[in-house]
């Protein structure tokens, strides 16, 4: 059983798949306390579901990619198979993960789009480093950024790991509300890192406190 917060239809706000109808499946529970959080409210509370009842919530929709979110998907020991049945279902299949937890379980047809917590998160010492090593071409790492602090440890990370050339992409997102966006900007072109600016398009079409879209 998986412990369910909620599943619905949306534009997908993040990741290079940023525009696209996406259906997301967000998972209840989080170890993590980051400090910009925007969905503590997942952090308890849900409903159980059957893997097969997912599926079958999913596939209502008629949309082609789905997203597992949370919350962390990875505390739930039957993510991995729900991931399975999905790509199965022929759907394009995303995985949001914080980094903490090992994706080595995670079916390779995912793909996984890791957050590297930078300090001002407050979580920047729980990384799995050997995630690093499981990370395909078709995956992507966001690096969320709260200040020039945040940056410079990102910019090191993404040297340090050569990550331009081990994964599709590697995104660098501010803190909505802290960091203005073209601030962001003028540090990537400043340092010439090589990664995408990503900005956050479901807060900008809705609410930045909207739910369930």
């Amino acid at each position: 059983m998986l412990t369910v917060f909620e599943i619905y239809a949306s534009i997908q706000g993040e990741s290079t798949h940023t525009g696209r109808p996406c259906v997301f499946v967000r998972l209840a529970a989080c170890d993590l306390r980051c400090t910009w959080c925007d969905t503590p409210y997942a952090f308890t509370g849900g409903h159980k579901m059957s893997v097969d009842d997912v599926v079958e919530a999913v596939a209502k929709f008629q949309i082609t990619v789905v997203e597992l979110t949370g919350g962390e998907p990875l505390l739930q020991a039957e993510a991995p198979a729900l991931m399975e049945r999905l790509i199965g279902r022929g759907l394009t299949v995303l995985l949001e993960t914080g980094g903490h937890l090992p994706i080595d379980d995670v079916p390779d047809d995912v793909i996984t789009i890791m957050d590297v917590k930078c300090p001002g998160s407050g979580e920047a010492a729980s990384m799995h480093w050997p995630n690093i090593d499981w990370l395909s071409l078709q995956d992507e790492v966001k690096f969320v950024i709260a200040d020039r602090a945040d940056f410079d440890f990102a910019r090191g990370i993404v040297d340090k790991y050569q990550l331009a050339t081990r994964v599709a992409a590697v995104l660098f997102s501010p803190v909505h509300g802290k960091l203005p966006p073209a601030d962001l900007a003028a540090w990537i072109l400043e340092t010439r890192v090589p990664v995408r600016l990503q900005l956050q398009a479901h807060k900008y079409i809705w609410s930045p406190e909207a739910r369930g879209v």
